[in-house]
């Protein structure tokens, strides 16, 4: 009886990884040439970076960091964004917490990045800012804007404020609009700022999607990219792309080093966030919906680039209601997820890095896709002209 279970397991490991072999981590490679930007002609270099809250200790030690201030160093007019889950696991915790210590050091080295390479930074909120979804979460988000602002540096902002939806208008250099949204308000549960008792400029669903539509429509000649924590496509697992391992390893999703064999039991978990469990999931029915009203701000005037993070790997997607849909939330040395390649992916990798846009005076944009070694060292994978 023990033999024929463990023969049935086996058999199911092994039918589970073949059929996981449809969706094997994907690598595009890169154009066979792909001239660099000259370097003269650049307004503006935008680094997008997500997913960044968990950096090595000690300070500076962070790989990722490393390839990051080294790179931003060596250009002129430098903009970093971090897309989200800025402090992890819960956010900024209230003074008195325990773990404020490690919040406050995570938050540091990020900051540290920007004085050390002399870039102007941008911090847009994820759903770990909010206190992983907890009720507290509005307090969370709120706590880590305050402390960013006590830096009193007019070159670092945390956008958009209050944890309003936004969206927040920043232009930067002479092509560039960033268009900042805090995608977690949509998936909240519990207090936030909503009509009609909060001080938001846009507080609504309603309201927040005609005010995206302005920012796109009065933006001009500048290139719009919209800057978010939730992508609205990914080949991730929380785009709903799981591989053999997610389902006999399960526990790996909570502890990477939990190499406890479940099979049969451990596709549960898989099969649950396929099917939308989690609000966090691009299956749920509430991120179903913010990505239709995002889609619907968008269709008038589709932004030249979506940048989110969330998922921990490295995607270039060509997008629907945007042109290009970039997914750069491996910001963090070593946490990276398992990734798929979509019928529209230009390039998806399961590794650390970061993104890399450089915009020229005469309208054009250069993506190189940046990673990172485990000694600092960020070299480019793939790169585009994207216009």
């Amino acid at each position: 009886m023990r033999s024929s279970a463990w023969r049935l397991a086996a058999w199911t490991s092994l039918w589970i990884g073949l059929h996981g072999c449809g969706h094997a981590s994907a690598g595009g490679a890169a154009p066979a040439a792909v001239p660099p930007a000259p370097p003269a002609e650049i307004d503006l270099t935008l680094f997008l970076i997500g997913d960044a809250g968990a950096p090595a200790v000690p300070p500076d030690s962070e790989p990722v960091f490393m390839g990051l201030r080294a790179a931003a160093a060596s250009v002129p007019h430098a903009v970093i964004v971090f897309l989200g889950d800025n402090v992890y696991p819960s956010g900024m915790p209230d003074s008195a917490a325990p773990t404020r210590a490690a919040a406050d050091r995570a938050l540091t080295q990020e900051l540290r990045v920007l004085h050390a390479s002399g870039a102007r930074g941008v911090f847009v909120p994820g759903n770990h800012d909010w206190d992983s979804m907890q009720p507290g979460g509005w307090d969370a988000v709120r706590r880590q804007e305050r402390f960013i602002a006590a830096q009193r540096d007019a070159h670092v902002t945390f956008l958009p404020g209050g944890g309003c939806p936004g969206p927040a208008v920043l232009d930067v250099g002479r092509v560039v609009r960033l268009v900042a949204l805090d995608t977690q308000w949509w998936l909240q549960e519990g207090p936030k700022p909503q009509h009609p008792a909060s001080s938001c400029p846009a507080d609504s669903e309603r309201e927040v999607i005609d005010s995206v539509r302005a920012a796109l429509g009065t933006a001009g000649a500048r290139h719009v990219v919209v800057i978010a924590h939730h992508p609205l496509v990914s080949g991730g697992p929380h785009g709903g792309y799981f591989g053999w391992q997610d389902h006999v390893f399960p526990l790996r999703n909570f502890k990477s080093w939990l190499w406890i064999p479940l099979p049969l039991i451990g596709s549960v978990y898989p099969i649950a966030r396929e099917s939308g469990i989690s609000r966090q999931d691009v299956s749920s029915a509430t991120y179903r919906r913010m990505r239709a009203a995002l889609d619907s701000a968008f269709a008038g005037s589709a932004p030249f680039i979506y940048a989110a993070g969330h998922d921990h790997a490295l995607q270039v997607i060509g997008g629907t209601s945007a042109r290009y849909e970039l997914v750069s939330g491996a910001g963090t040395f070593g946490h990276h997820y398992r990734v798929t390649a979509l019928d529209s992916t230009r390039f998806a990798r399961s590794a650390s890095g970061f993104m890399r846009v450089e915009f020229l005076r005469d309208g054009r944009a250069r993506l190189g896709v940046m990673i990172v070694d485990r000694v600092g060292h960020a070299a480019e994978e793939f790169g585009l002209w994207l216009n």
